[in-house]
């Protein structure tokens, strides 16, 4: 379990106040280690979480300010307040990345070249998998249109957590309070969703300056059916690999396209991961006790007094059996995926690109040093997927693959129960071996069963026949 659960904090190198800000932080983030919400950095400075939304707060931008206040406070809404992430993302985007980059519209020769990419990716995965292709269209995205296209599945993914944190709120007063209370605790609900989505917000903003497609989390972020990729992050990742931008556009195009099959063609792997998720945020408590304080020093002038209680970090994970168990089957499902996609991206490369040794590695080791993605996607719920479980699975696929055939590989999506567990990660050989002969005695049964057998029946019926 992460220690800040919504530490999103700053992007890599982000400046976190003014000059003396832009030094390198180590951590990656603007928040201590004591400070899961870390709101350090918002745009307009500052530790502030409102800063971003109300600016310098000069004499003359106080009119807004308390205007935008007012509109935080009347929010009704779920955990999030998602309109705020929104906005707050594209402020982000909007300021560039830390090495200068601004975002720009997509032109027509790069949306002609991923195109082309996702579509020579596909001829080629042909060979690689029996899942058939599941995109029908092929986009280029700017960092902006990542963040709009996404943002429904990161509501998905954030709501269960932060839902736990909206429900605390209105327990934390004794239930004889809670009617003469009303306002009070509608407030702090509103203010919650506030931080949340300015926190979310930061969050995704940062991240669209990094990912390079729809899927770098191995969940299925953006429309179904859609190859994403961003060029201009795209280059960003080429451009220091002494590799051509075509091979990296290409091998990045292979990994989408392979996405795009696995969640077209196996119905209930969508459902099934964010139900995971779901399912590992409901065993997340929260520490009322903190809350409890907050809410009898609450100063309404002072609305950053709740921010304050949140920042000393209010997750905890349940030490239970389920929760445990939750969290294994999340880690390993996400396994699985990321490595089905690296071994029959690898089968479908290695012949055809020269640096597809190169490029499987370099991609490895951005989530073995903790990549942007991996990062956020750990902060957000308190997971972080293990490149060893990664490394693990795509041998077992690859094991899969020489002893069943393509075909008796990719069989194993045709439901959850089928596939590894997390102890069999560890022994891929002696998996494949287990329930090669599992299969064997199956298929058997059900064969004998379709046919009825009919020449038993008749030797059965001879038998009775003749008294036995």
């Amino acid at each position: 379990m992460s220690d800040t659960p919504f530490g999103f904090g700053l992007p890599p190198e982000e400046p976190e106040n003014g000059d003396e800000g832009k030094k390198k932080d180590p951590a990656g983030g603007g928040q201590g280690a004591g400070n899961p919400f870390g709101f350090g950095g918002l745009p307009g400075g500052g530790d502030n979480p409102f800063a971003a939304m109300f600016g310098s707060l000069n004499p003359n931008d106080l009119g807004a300010a308390f205007q935008q206040l007012g509109q935080m406070l009347s929010y009704e809404g779920g955990p999030v307040n998602w309109d705020m992430a929104k906005q707050i993302a594209r402020q982000v985007v909007a300021q560039g990345t830390a090495d200068g980059t601004k975002d720009a519209s997509v032109g027509p020769a790069e949306k002609s070249a991923v195109e082309e990419a996702v579509r020579l990716a596909d001829l080629w995965l042909d060979e690689a998998t029996s899942l058939p292709s599941g995109a029908s269209t092929a986009v280029a995205w700017s960092r902006a249109e990542w963040v709009e296209a996404t943002l429904p599945a990161w509501q998905k993914l954030v709501d269960p957590v932060a839902e736990r944190v909206g429900t605390a709120m209105g327990d934390v007063l004794p239930e004889e309070m809670q009617a003469m209370a009303g306002p009070l605790i509608g407030m702090m609900r509103s203010m919650g969703g506030a931080m949340f989505g300015q926190q979310i917000g930061q969050a995704v903003g940062a991240l669209a300056g990094e990912v390079v497609g729809s899927t770098d989390v191995g969940l299925p972020l953006g429309p179904a059916g859609k190859a994403a990729l961003l060029p201009l992050n795209v280059e960003a990742l080429g451009k220091d690999l002494s590799v051509p931008m075509d091979e990296v556009r290409l091998y990045l195009a292979l990994r989408e396209a392979a996405h795009q099959r696995l969640y077209a063609h196996v119905p209930w792997l969508r459902s099934h991961l964010f139900g995971a998720v779901e399912g590992y945020a409901r065993g997340i408590k929260v520490d009322t006790s903190k809350l409890e304080d907050a809410v009898g020093n609450l100063d309404p002038t002072h609305p950053e007094q709740l921010q304050e209680a949140l920042q000393q970090g209010m997750f905890q994970p349940e030490d239970t059996p389920e929760q445990k168990a939750a969290l294994a089957r999340l880690e390993t499902a996400l396994a699985l995926v990321e490595g089905w996609v690296d071994a029959v991206v690898h089968e479908a490369a290695k012949t055809r690109l020269t640096s597809a040794d190169a490029l499987r590695e370099t991609l490895r080791r951005r989530r073995a040093s903790g990549g942007p993605a991996e990062q956020t996607f750990a902060t957000l719920i308190g997971l972080e997927l293990r490149p060893r479980r990664l490394r693990d699975a795509s041998r077992l696929w690859a094991s899969l693959t020489d002893a069943r055939g393509v075909d008796g590989r990719d069989d194993l999506w045709s439901h959850p129960d089928m596939l590894p567990t997390a102890s069999d990660l560890d022994d891929p050989d002696g998996f494949v071996h287990r329930e090669q002969l599992d299969f064997s005695e199956l298929d058997k049964m059900l064969g004998e069963a379709a046919e009825g057998r009919p020449e038993d029946q008749g030797k059965d019926e001879g038998k009775d026949d003749q008294g036995k």
